[in-house]
């Protein structure tokens, strides 16, 4: 490899540097501020508009949190919808794209056109909630699971993944006396661990984030809302407090902002501790995919 050791090259490389430190800088310090604000006591809420270590460090915000059973309750909700809605939509998604990325399939033409419609045009968020409403789904948790298990956008580019797999290794295998099946198990899924880990990310992301599906086909059932419409009460009541939940009454009520801020932090610290698990897949898969069309 020829380096460039210019100084052209020396300025834009450390340009480059300082630009990359600005993006992370700006991306991480809002929630080093949240944090910090979690921990703050009440007078030091009041008095410093901004800050990102508290100078005296409480813990008030989250013992009045976890005082009720509400957000306890709402993170199982997540978790277990999370979960459970992501091996649902990758099973979905994966014995939807593989077909599909075979062209001899019967209609694959015509079926790529109806998935690829759906990436510009929607039926929009009335015909969603009747056609919930008529499968019998409100107030279950499959109003929250079913309504968006499939996503188009990772449902093509998975399906370009498979094109990339060589078919070579696929005859072989039939040429043994595999089934479709047997080739799909045995040597399509093995080779795609990096694509399912990333795919699995991107829906568990979605799901864990959502809060329009509780709100909307959950309306009689707060006890099966998730976290993430919790923390929406809460930002949007703006006064730390949730309708349903009994808070313990001997405790000090903190400032709302450190109560909205350590729900927060509650809110958003188990996604990013799935994350590391699978980082060294999450370029490789997303790269993978979109090297065939």
């Amino acid at each position: 490899m020829i380096r460039n050791d210019s100084t052209a090259s020396r300025i834009f490389d450390v340009f480059n540097v300082f630009f990359l430190i600005f993006c992370a800088a700006i991306t991480v310090i809002p929630f080093v501020y949240i944090i910090g604000t979690s921990f703050a006591t009440q007078a030091e809420v009041a008095s410093r508009p901004f800050f990102l270590i508290p100078r005296t460090f409480q813990l008030e915000g989250y013992r009045y949190i976890f005082s009720s059973r509400t957000l306890p309750r709402a993170l199982w909700v997540s978790i277990w919808t999370t979960g459970l809605g992501t091996l649902v939509s990758m099973l979905i998604t994966l014995t939807f794209a593989y077909p599909l990325s075979k062209k001899y399939l019967v209609g694959r033409t015509a079926i790529l056109m109806m998935v690829t419609f759906t990436l510009v045009f929607s039926g929009g968020m009335i015909p969603a909630y009747l056609n919930v409403r008529n499968l019998g789904l409100l107030n279950s948790y499959w109003a929250l699971i079913l309504p968006g298990a499939v996503s188009t956008w990772n449902l093509i580019v998975l399906k370009n993944f498979f094109q990339s797999i060589p078919a070579e290794l696929e005859e072989s295998a039939r040429i043994d006396g595999a089934s479709d099946i047997t080739v799909f198990l045995r040597i399509v899924l093995p080779l795609s661990k990096a694509a399912i880990a990333t795919f699995s990310l991107f829906y568990a992301v979605g799901y864990w984030g959502a809060y329009r599906p509780a709100l909307f086909y959950l309306p009689s059932r707060p006890d099966r809302w998730t976290l993430q419409l919790i923390l929406r009460s809460i930002v949007m009541l703006s006064a730390g407090r949730i309708d349903d939940a009994n808070f313990d009454p001997s405790l000090v009520t903190p400032p709302s902002e450190s109560i909205r801020n350590a729900v927060i932090v509650f809110a958003t610290v188990p996604i990013l501790v799935v994350y590391p698990f699978i980082q060294r897949h999450f370029t490789k898969g997303v790269m993978v995919g979109a090297i065939k069309g």
